[in-house]
């Protein structure tokens, strides 16, 4: 028996997926956001540090709060999506490494007092962690859609400093955000014509 995904799990998580830019008027529940991080927390990352962390941004009133720190293309899209993740990563992530990988008691001291280290592999992580969460996202039947664009430095000091709404849930932390991400149910209307990809030949070697 293969171990290989069907070809309709190839085309939800991959060839049919699409990056959305309009929500259907359907919400997310809280359970599903849950199953959707019980998916991404096994996908492999450096010395399984786990750098990434989420904020879901649920209501209005928590959208609200981010649109000052948008560029002007993603605030109607972010307004009507049901959720809105900020996928961030905590720069004091080498603290939960001896917990995290146990085998090796000296693995905090990889990074300790290394700040561009620290920076590089945690911002390297995350960024692999939220390509496991948009696959989750897909698996669990959501649409996803990615956003650069926004004020890093506005939204970490909206979210993540110190007397911010998550400082309870993120205290010792540091963190910094990586990028966004609506999720929801997408509106097929509001779907751009799909851009091309680059072909094997373009992108890849064989030695």
């Amino acid at each position: 028996m293969s171990n290989a995904i069907t070809e309709q799990g190839l085309d939800l998580l991959f060839r049919q997926a699409r990056s959305q830019n309009g929500w259907l008027d359907k919400p997310v529940g809280d359970d599903t956001l849950k199953e959707l991080y019980d998916l991404v927390r096994w996908g492999p990352t450096s010395a399984n540090g786990c750098p990434a962390r989420i904020v879901f941004l649920r209501s209005a009133e928590s959208r609200q709060r981010l649109l000052p720190a948008l560029s002007a293309g993603n605030v109607e899209k972010t307004l009507s999506a049901p959720v809105t993740a900020i996928i961030g990563y905590d720069t004091c992530f080498h603290e939960q490494l001896p917990r995290l990988f146990a085998h090796n008691p000296g693995v905090r001291d990889w990074f300790a007092g290394q700040p561009d280290l620290i920076e590089s592999t945690a911002l390297r992580n995350s960024s692999l962690q939220g390509g496991y969460f948009i696959l989750a996202a897909r698996a669990l039947g959501l649409d996803c859609g990615p956003m650069s664009g926004f004020d890093h430095e506005r939204v970490d000091q909206e979210f993540f400093a110190p007397d911010a709404g998550c400082s309870e849930a993120f205290a010792g932390m540091r963190i910094k955000s990586n990028f966004l991400c609506n999720l929801g149910y997408g509106d097929p209307e509001k779907l751009f014509t799909r851009s091309p990809r680059l072909g094997f030949e373009e992108v890849c070697a064989l030695l």
